[in-house]
């Protein structure tokens, strides 16, 4: 997982509101089990017509919106199943924060897990921000500060202590598992000498 620290773009806005999870990524793209290709299917339903053309008017069709790293969205993003494509092709896409008033539990933690930062503002604070969308201008994020910084004004936000080492260090589940690995070995070696048996029990 790749370390976040700052972030610098051009936020895309796309204010609706109840985005679910297969209005993220729909489920004929669910077959593949990788992280990557996903992004071109992103939000797919809203971005190509019948034909697989793309739909000129959607925001992540728009240049420079196509280049974005942050999405502003409404309330309540990431409803639905618990897919975690759903963040897979946001970040294939190369969206690291989504910026909305409420996510969905499951999705908000599977975003941290993969590296994607989600930001809970009020309403009148992701307003603001979307000025700078509409003007095409660029916003800051600085994790390890927890500020959004946008012209002369900065917004700070809340980010559980424990989520945010992860996402600093670039640590999924997996690289968690992997940094205690020297005490996992000393545990089954120990293991190994006060229950014999259950190694050697070949049955």
């Amino acid at each position: 997982m790749q370390k976040f620290n700052t972030l610098k773009s051009i936020p895309a806005y796309l204010p609706i509101v109840n985005i679910d999870t297969d209005m993220i990524i729909p489920k004929q793209f669910l077959k593949t089990i990788k992280r990557t290709g996903l992004g071109k299917n992103l939000f797919y339903e809203m971005r190509y017509d019948n034909k697989g053309e793309k739909i000129k008017d959607f925001v992540l069709n728009q240049i420079p919106f196509t280049n974005s790293k942050v999405l502003i969205a409404g309330k309540n993003f990431g409803c639905g199943s618990s897919r975690e494509h759903a963040p897979w092709a946001l970040l294939d896409f190369g969206i690291t924060c989504v910026i909305s008033s409420s996510f969905a539990d499951i999705f908000f933690n599977n975003c941290f897990k993969n590296g994607i930062l989600p930001i809970i503002l009020e309403d009148d604070k992701i307003k603001e921000l979307s000025e700078y969308s509409k003007r095409k201008e660029e916003i800051s994020i600085d994790l390890k500060e927890e500020k959004i910084i946008y012209g002369n004004s900065e917004i700070e936000f809340k980010v559980d202590s424990f989520k945010k080492k992860c996402l600093l260090e670039g640590l999924d589940d997996i690289a968690l598992s992997l940094k205690k690995s020297d005490k996992i070995s000393n545990f089954e070696k120990n293991l190994k000498v006060k229950k014999p048996w259950i190694f050697n029990d070949k049955s």
